[in-house]
């Protein structure tokens, strides 16, 4: 409708364009439901992990993922392997799955996550195995149709690294009902997929990890944003900082006596 009036307006046949104003009533509001982080709790965590990997072994390297690093549910399902560096346990997060379509994280900024001691164990035997499974296929072949060995763990590892049992490409909403049943199978109370991002973020804070830390592993565009949603958390942060005047300082002797 906009662009209807705003053509109408550049051929001078209409004046004010009523859509203009549509953005702003269609705005949601700031305390909305969608702003409130719902994490989960350390126990809640541990009992949905127990229940994935004991009830759906094929998904749980990324519901292991999810709350050990933050990553964004567009950005797990756009992962490689290529993207893990077990060396210096990171995970260089440099795509996104949004709409359909790959494109760039959220601002347009890669990042590298730290990877979790479990976390890069789990990583590295899903890549052991999908690399097996397709050497192994490959063998299946004629001798003369075959691949070199080198090419075709080329390929796995450039290749998604979470995907469907059937080794498609995961869909956020396929993705999001395979979450839901978890939580209820695993009796937890509902949260979002998403919440599993605030869910890290909640649980460095309790360890007492920085929000300067947080914001990188997450990738926020700057720290107001990680003091905004998570800042509230942070126990005693204020009474800290205030106690700090109350430290005492060596005064020195000499130069009082000269002042006086």
């Amino acid at each position: 409708m906009r662009g209807m009036y705003n053509q109408a307006i550049e051929d001078g046949k209409a004046h004010i364009n009523p859509g203009a104003m549509m953005g702003k009533f269609n705005k949601k509001d700031p305390g909305s439901n969608d702003k409130k982080i719902n994490p989960l709790t350390r126990e809640e965590t541990q009992i949905l992990l127990d229940k994935a990997e004991k009830d759906l072994t094929h998904h749980y390297p990324l519901f292991l993922c999810a709350p050990r690093t933050g990553i964004r549910e567009g950005e797990l399902i756009a992962l490689k392997g290529t993207d893990l560096d077990f060396t210096n346990r990171l995970i260089d997060v440099q795509r996104n799955l949004s709409r359909g379509k790959i494109t760039l994280p959220k601002n347009g900024k890669t990042r590298k996550v730290d990877m979790s001691k479990l976390l890069a164990s789990v990583l590295s035997d899903l890549l052991s195995r999908k690399r097996a499974a397709a050497l192994r296929k490959e063998m299946e072949k004629p001798a003369g149709e075959r691949r070199d060995a080198a090419e075709v763990v080329n390929d796995v590892m450039e290749d998604w690294l979470f995907t469907t049992p059937k080794c498609a490409r995961l869909e956020p909403s396929n993705l999001r009902k395979v979450f839901s049943k978890l939580l209820t199978d695993a009796k937890l109370r509902r949260v979002r997929f998403h919440d599993l991002r605030h869910t890290f973020a909640t649980t460095l804070i309790e360890q007492g990890e920085s929000l300067a830390y947080i914001r990188d592993q997450l990738g926020h565009s700057s720290i107001k944003v990680t003091v905004d949603t998570y800042g509230h958390l942070v126990p005693g942060g204020n009474r800290q900082a205030v106690d700090k005047l109350d430290e005492r300082v060596k005064v020195n002797e000499g130069k009082e006596a000269a002042n006086a």
